[in-house]
């Protein structure tokens, strides 16, 4: 068996082998469990017992549902399980413990725990997962994707509107199924009466779609009840529940209506590019189309057809119009086939199913193993706590040299954070079963196992796959370091955090003393690995990685040092902002300040092109390069997508105008277009937008126009704006440029 699909480690897996889970619900008494078999799929009825632990028992004094009582061993003070008939028994005793303590079950400090998530709670009292025993290439997947009309006069489709209908409505699963439904053949309620059709002739595990949650499925949703279709999608005949939920990514917070269909996934690739992008920060847009020409999924003939000429195309030429909603659909399974591997993985590992488990933060998961265990061998629970992690120093960050330099090595402690754990034997205090190390370790090989794999694959899909495997359990063993300073979980160390930091920056420090030792330069040191300048004498591959493996036997047993890249020069601009050239001639660029997409793609190209040069030794063409993008700025030669700026919401629109109303916030551009607009806006959607008007001192919010409204015939973009905003950035980089000319007089 593949190492990557082994599900022996009990620990790590779950204590119950059940093969072939591919979804759970709640059915009364029992939770549903539906196995996939060579025979399709099979259902069967698992008892439930609901549970809160408690910290005593008599916090229940009084409550009138049925409840029995188990002790738990161990110092935890969640010390009594209180299981109960049914889940609505469960939740009226959550309802009494808040009224009796007065606090709700998120509270800190609460005397007691109670999971929300039925199927949840039942994985981790019986130590089932989905997927064991299982192939993802044997989960019946299917693709879905609609293309829809807009009214005259309106710039985005809105489906309260009468006129704004689907279009057509395609669907693909892996192994050469399609299907195409198209207004020209049936009105909507046929459509969408057969789309539920093929959903359940079909029997999908998953269905699948880029921004699916936001668009498809609501547009689908809100068609559906004007014609009076019941979306009957579940497996067993019942309709989807809908509720408001949000997704946390990084920095940014998206709302979506969270669909469940009883006995399938829903899986939104939209999520899994913004997650995909937290590490490699490589994405220009999270768009379908854009991640797909990113990863090299877009077939040659792909069809491309601009939104805004939908409804023309629809009626001019419908076989071009059924080959792109198609297209679309191959896109989303390939881009799905690539990256939710990871993701069906951790579905085997943690006690969620498939699509929560997309949406929990790693730190969460964590928790859930301890919790697994702990109730499996009926040990007391701790509280929530252990310090507030208060004074946490960071990683060692320095920046030793600024400018153009080279060559450059860079070495790499692999998985600095969790090597010292395991090395030093860093644990929680309060975890007494000693799981936190066992579990770290086994995750480590996991993550070690894929990342080879990338290295030797030959294939770029197949290595591309590996690479996207090795990095998202990358993020989640670092994320047993972030664990320990979270009081909010319950084995939570911040103690235990500020040792593993205090022990990684001792260890880098050893490292640039032994490099500066033997005449290395070091340039960039980060909190895992350095950026350096060889020492003299030693030039080539053979030679300098000759040099990283001497450096790494100096290290403690456990802790590795390998050779993570060599380059012709690098620019180094400041801390955690650089750029590399490597001997292929390829420039890896690093650092919000050098690479942000959060300006305009006129400035990214033109700081692009400057880096460039200046990594190439020909630093005395950016005068003319600079020439040349002003002139094209006041000829009116960029395309307006080059001027705009595409910013996330990142709270409600109405959110927004309260603020701005009680002065807690300036005011905003997109958002005050989102205000002006003719659909309503959530929290986590994009808008793009030029600056309009004359002069380069504009109030922006007050004149910025949706990119939309552009006409090339009538270019109406601010030059002096766009033009300041260049200079501007060339005096950013004006210490770095040849000072034979003075650009700003």
């Amino acid at each position: 068996m593949n190492d990557l699909e082994r599900t022996d480690n009990r620990l790590l897996f779950g204590a119950d082998d059940t093969a072939g889970i591919v979804a759970a619900e709640l059915a009364g008494r029992f939770v549903r469990l539906f196995i996939r078999t060579p025979r399709g799929v099979v259902v069967r009825d698992d008892p439930f017992h609901p549970f809160i632990l408690l910290t005593d028992p008599s916090l229940l004094d009084g409550f009138r549902d049925e409840v029995t009582f188990h002790p738990l061993s161990g110092p935890g003070e969640l010390r009594f399980m209180a299981l109960f008939r049914d889940w609505h028994g469960c939740a009226a005793a959550r309802d009494f413990l808040a009224r009796h303590t007065g606090q709700n079950p998120s509270a800190p400090g609460a005397p007691y725990l109670y999971l929300s998530d039925p199927v949840h709670q039942h994985f981790l009292l019986t130590g089932k997962t989905f997927f064991k025993g299982f192939e993802f290439g044997h989960l019946r997947r299917l693709a879905l994707d609609i293309e829809t009309s807009c009214g005259e006069g309106f710039e985005f489709s809105n489906p309260d509107r009468e006129d704004d209908r689907i279009l057509s409505i395609a669907l693909m699963e892996e192994g050469g199924y399609e299907a195409f439904l198209s207004a020209t053949e049936m009105d909507e309620r046929e459509m969408l009466e057969r789309l539920g059709g093929i959903i359940r002739e079909r029997d999908p595990d998953v269905i699948e779609g880029h921004n699916i949650f936001r668009f498809d499925l609501e547009y689908i949703r809100a068609r559906a009840a004007r014609h009076g279709v019941k979306l009957a999608w579940g497996r067993d005949g019942s309709i989807p529940r809908v509720h408001p939920s949000r997704f946390s990514v990084a920095e940014r917070l998206i709302d979506y209506p969270r669909w469940d269909v009883y006995g399938r996934t829903v899986i939104d690739t939209y999520f899994l590019v913004q997650i995909h992008d937290v590490s490699s920060r490589d994405l220009e847009s999270y768009g379908l189309k854009q991640a797909a020409i990113h990863f090299g999924l877009a077939a040659p003939d792909r069809v491309y057809l601009d939104r805004q000429a939908m409804d023309e195309v629809f009626r001019s030429d419908p076989e071009r119009m059924k080959r792109y909603n198609l297209d679309d659909t191959r896109e989303t399974l390939a881009l799905s086939r690539l990256l939710s591997y990871p993701w069906f993985l951790q579905a085997r590992i943690f006690p969620y199913t498939y699509q929560t488990s997309v949406i929990r933060g790693n730190a969460t998961k964590i928790n859930a193993l301890f919790l697994r265990e702990y109730l499996h061998r009926r040990e007391a629970v701790p509280l929530p706590g252990g310090g507030d992690g208060a004074g946490l120093e960071g990683g060692y960050v320095e920046l030793r040299e600024t400018g153009i330099l080279g060559p450059i090595v860079h070495c790499d402690v692999t998985s600095l954070y969790p090597s010292l754990m395991l090395a030093r034997k860093i644990a929680p205090a309060r975890e007494h079963l000693g799981l936190f190390l066992p579990l770290l370790e086994e995750l480590r090989r996991f993550r070690l196992t894929a990342k080879a794999r990338a290295r030797e694959e030959s294939d770029p899909h197949r290595r591309d796959y590996y690479a996207a495997l090795q990095q998202t359990f990358k993020v989640l063993i670092n994320s047993f370091y972030g664990y320990l300073g979270a009081p909010l979980h319950h084995f939570a160390d911040p103690a235990a955090a500020a040792e593993v930091t205090r022990a990684g920056r001792q260890l880098i420090g050893a490292m640039l003393d032994w490099l500066q030792d033997r005449g290395a330069r070091p340039v960039e040191v980060d909190t895992d690995g350095v950026y350096f300048i060889p020492p003299p004498g030693v030039s080539g591959e053979e030679a300098e990685s000759a040099l990283v493996r001497a450096l790494s036997a100096t290290l403690p047993a456990g802790i590795e040092v390998e050779l993570a890249g060599r380059y012709r020069a690098m620019f180094s601009y400041k801390a955690k902002n650089y750029a590399l050239l490597g001997h292929d001639g390829r420039i890896t660029v690093r650092g919000s300040a050098l690479r942000s997409r959060g300006i305009e793609r006129y400035l990214r190209e033109f700081m692009g092109e400057m880096i460039r040069l200046l990594l190439t030794d020909e630093a005395q063409k950016v005068p003319v390069l600079y020439d040349d993008y002003v002139h094209r700025i006041r000829e009116h030669r960029f395309p307006v997508e080059w001027l705009v700026r595409t910013e996330t919401l990142g709270e409600s629109p109405a959110t927004y105008q309260q603020k701005v109303r009680a002065g807690k916030r300036n005011p905003s551009a997109a958002f005050e277009i989102a205000l002006r607009a003719d659909r309503p806006y959530r929290a986590g959607d994009q808008i793009s937008y030029y600056v309009t008007g004359r002069g380069k001192g504009v109030t922006v919010y007050e004149q910025s126009a949706p990119v939309f409204r552009y006409d090339p015939a009538r270019p109406d973009e601010n030059v002096d704006y766009y033009v300041d905003k260049l200079a501007q950035l060339m005096k950013k980089f004006a210490p770095f440029l040849p000072r034979e000319r003075t650009l700003f007089d």
